[in-house]
């Protein structure tokens, strides 16, 4: 592993505490922060896939699925905050 950056080896990390069956934590990893999210259930898919078959490979298709529920959640908090942001500057 010569060669590679500190990112590259948290991400290898991270993979491989996964497929050891590990789950990763800290605040991204947080249940709360998926179940306020909406995307528990995509998020449980994702583990329970993972300790079934120890091998990211094999789910890729529910990975995309929560993968795509985090991005539509991310793009109406980001809707919303700007349509804070604009009621507040127009009351200002």
């Amino acid at each position: 592993m010569d060669g590679w950056t500190n990112t590259q080896m948290s991400e290898w990390r991270k993979k491989e505490d996964c497929l050891a069956g590990q789950t990763p934590s800290g605040p991204l990893h947080s249940p709360l922060l998926f179940s306020r999210s909406g995307c528990a259930a995509s998020h449980d898919a994702v583990q329970e896939r993972m300790a079934q078959h120890q091998d990211r490979r094999q789910c890729q298709p529910q990975v995309r699925a929560f993968r795509d529920c985090m991005s539509e959640q991310q793009a109406r908090r980001r809707e919303e905050l700007q349509r804070r942001k604009e009621q507040g500057s127009v009351h200002s």
